[in-house]
């Protein structure tokens, strides 16, 4: 019983850890951003207290597909005329939003050291969080190797493209060989049916179990849907808009996938997002345990 009493003590001092999600691909135009807006607001439908990152810093979009107009955006953070706290916005479902600029040159072209004070400053934000999904941009920047590091998850999001793929196992390469990242979780997206989607998953694996040592998990598919086409026109997600298309629904079976995944118990030594968060988990585990 004190043992318990002394949990809910630190848990009410320090905010409980919080779950962090790069969404990526290794091309453009395979609907990532549609796939991390989903499943932002599928997670906030459950009841999860979730926070969407547009980390494509010079081309972000995730405002415009919610039919929203922030006043400031990740721009002004770095200039240093708005705190982090100060730009984050409402969308839809509860769902809290920290927009990027689009068409501004110097944010696609920030430095290693740039990208760390954001990904640092997001320990000294006081909102309660399950979840922060980092919608990055496609390729293989340095801003999309700096925010896929710093989190505990990678979604691959892929489609029935041959450049999808190849440029899939470019990004797993690279980050594998370069930096580490060895875990990744595979979605098809668009897929036209439940077997292409595991087709594309396998072609994938065939290759990256040949070359490289990491581990693949297949997370799933969202199926090709004209009402995801309608709802981006509304400027609304899917599973707003229309939540009893094939689409709507995929992405809630991703968000309970999702919400299941453990969460982390301590920072594992390099950057991450709400590193300090980690490490009072990890003290407190350790205090528990004596």
């Amino acid at each position: 019983m004190r043992r318990d009493q002394a949990a809910g003590i630190r848990h009410m001092r320090h905010p409980r850890p919080v779950r962090v999600i790069a969404v990526t691909s290794g091309k453009g135009g395979v609907g990532k951003t549609n796939v991390s807006v989903n499943l932002a607001v599928a997670l906030a439908v459950l009841g999860k207290r979730v926070m969407l990152l547009d980390a494509d810093l010079g081309l972000a979009n995730v405002d415009v597909m919610l039919g929203l107009h922030p006043e400031y955006d990740l721009s002004h953070v770095v200039r240093g005329e708005r705190t982090l706290e100060e730009i984050i916005i409402d969308g839809p479902a509860g769902l809290h939003i920290v927009p990027a600029s689009s068409g501004t040159q110097a944010m696609a072209e920030l430095s290693p050291a740039e990208h760390a004070g954001l990904v640092r400053a997001f320990s000294e934000l006081n909102h309660e969080l399950d979840v922060l999904l980092v919608d990055t941009a496609a390729g293989i920047s340095d801003s999309v190797i700096s925010f896929v590091r710093a989190s505990q998850e990678v979604i691959v999001v892929v489609c029935d493209e041959p450049a999808s793929l190849t440029d899939a196992y470019a990004l797993i390469k690279v980050l594998s060989r370069d930096f580490g990242v060895t875990r990744f979780r595979i979605l098809a997206n668009m897929a036209h049916s439940a077997q292409e989607a595991r087709d594309l998953y396998a072609k994938l694996v065939r290759v990256t179990d040949r070359y490289l040592d990491v581990m693949l998990a297949y997370l799933g598919a969202v199926p090709w849907d004209d009402y995801l086409r309608k709802a981006v026109k509304r400027q609304k997600s899917v599973v707003d808009a229309y939540p009893r298309s094939r689409s709507a629904m995929a992405f809630r079976t991703l968000a309970q996938k999702v919400s299941d995944w453990p969460v982390p118990t301590g920072a594992a030594g390099h950057l991450e997002f709400f590193v300090e968060r980690l490490i009072h988990a990890n003290s407190g585990q350790m205090e528990v345990l004596r």
